[in-house]
């Protein structure tokens, strides 16, 4: 028989420690409050071993097991911060109202941790396996925190870039967003020599501009999925550009810090473009209208235009490697892509200063290089989401045509 003096208490540590772990975090805050004893076991432990209970304990991957966007090991977890952080985050994300101004890219910063460091996949085939992916799919899926407005220049990068990783949210299918990041997109005047006429900031320092990243995602994508509608195809390319499929193919026995071709270079890939009518473009793109007067969307709202879309295959071929002496462990990468003996392209893979992987290459017929390429690797190295970047011509002439692009690996060489 129960005693009327009974209290919970009263139960050994090992069992009231494994009732907190089962908990929601912020239920386990709570409880922290109701006596020393509750808060000792929680806060006041010489080690992280109760955090890194409770961290397991949720729907997240085990963070020893992930790698980062560059395919280096996590060394130092800390159980308690990231935790409290990611519930923080979740928080945020479903009433942004409790939001402090200065905690907003905090918030964001911890939600990129969370698609950036996933566990690796050992083979082209394996299923993707994150719970990260499916955690944050269902946090963010209706698109509503991504398309807050941004207080601050590195706010509206880090969630631009979040978005990127993303994919298409529900939001993403209104027609008044697909006219801002097709404006975006075929705007000449965000293509200069300052930014190597790619997605870059127009400072010259060669950081990416996750804001013009997140257009052309929106606008390659969007075409993607109107060509399976048209086509009546399966999903999975659709599919593609998207979250789940950003964990790293990375075998067990492949270091990537040994390896030249860390960047997965070597094989045979796919590169699909799309581009507006020509003559749509030069009329947009009105040469009399002065810089400071912006470009007229009406030739996007009307509903009636159509971007071709096509795709090659192309084998590339590493060459040979560059020491990069800011990035030891990631060399700089030359490669040569061949088709049908005749086209040709020939480029480059390297770390960007602030450690994105760029590619960029020229291309043509012969040893005319008529083609330009400017690029970043989506998802962790050597994902299936694949590298997305912007195509123009190597005349850079503002009558040029101009479009994004998407590359993905078909079959890479076996390491």
């Amino acid at each position: 028989m129960v005693s009327d003096t009974a209290r919970i208490t009263d139960l050994p540590l090992e069992v009231l420690e494994h009732i907190l772990v089962i908990l929601d975090p912020l239920d386990v805050a709570s409880t922290a409050q109701v006596c020393q004893l509750f808060r000792g076991l929680v806060y006041s432990a010489d080690d992280e071993h109760f955090w890194r209970a409770l961290y397991l304990a949720q729907s997240f991957d085990d963070p020893r097991q992930a790698v980062s966007y560059l395919g280096n090991r996590r060394t130092d977890i800390k159980w308690r911060e990231e935790l409290q952080n990611i519930i923080r985050a979740r928080t945020v994300v479903n009433d942004v109202t409790v939001c402090r101004p200065d905690e907003r890219c905090q918030v964001l910063r911890t939600l990129l941790d969370m698609v950036t460091n996933l566990p690796p996949l050992p083979f082209p085939e394996s299923e993707p396996t994150s719970r990260n992916v499916v955690w944050m799919q269902t946090l963010l899926q209706d698109g509503e925190f991504l398309d807050l407005e941004s207080h601050s220049h590195e706010e509206e990068q880090l969630r631009a870039r979040l978005h990127t990783w993303f994919g298409l949210t529900d939001r993403d299918a209104l027609a008044t967003k697909r006219v801002v990041s097709r404006a975006y997109v075929y705007s000449q005047r965000n293509y200069l020599p300052s930014n190597s006429f790619g997605p870059f900031m127009r400072d010259g320092s060669g950081v990416v501009n996750w804001v013009h990243m997140q257009k052309l995602a929106h606008v390659f994508a969007s075409a993607l999925v109107e060509k399976e509608e048209d086509e009546e195809l399966a999903a999975f390319e659709i599919c593609t550009m998207s979250l789940p499929f950003c964990q790293g193919v990375i075998p067990p026995s492949l270091d990537l810090s040994r390896e030249t071709d860390w960047a997965g270079v070597e094989g045979l890939w796919r590169i699909s473009y799309c581009f507006m009518d020509h003559r749509e473009l030069l009329i947009y793109n009105d040469p009399n209208l002065p810089e400071d007067e912006p470009l007229d969307h009406t030739i996007f709202e009307d509903g009636e235009l159509e971007e071709t879309f096509s795709a090659v295959d192309i084998f590339f071929r590493v060459i040979n490697v560059e020491r990069d002496p800011d990035h030891p462990t990631r060399p700089k990468i030359n490669y040569v892509g061949e088709m049908d003996g005749n086209f040709s392209i020939v480029g480059y893979v390297k770390l960007t200063p602030d450690h994105q992987v760029r590619w960029h290459f020229v291309a043509g017929n012969g040893d005319q290089p008529v083609w330009w390429g400017e690029a970043i690797v989506m998802g962790n190295i050597r994902s299936q989401y694949g590298v997305l970047g912007a195509w123009s011509t190597t005349l850079h002439d503002p009558q040029d045509p101009i479009g994004p692009f998407w590359m993905q690996c078909q079959h890479p060489i076996e390491d």
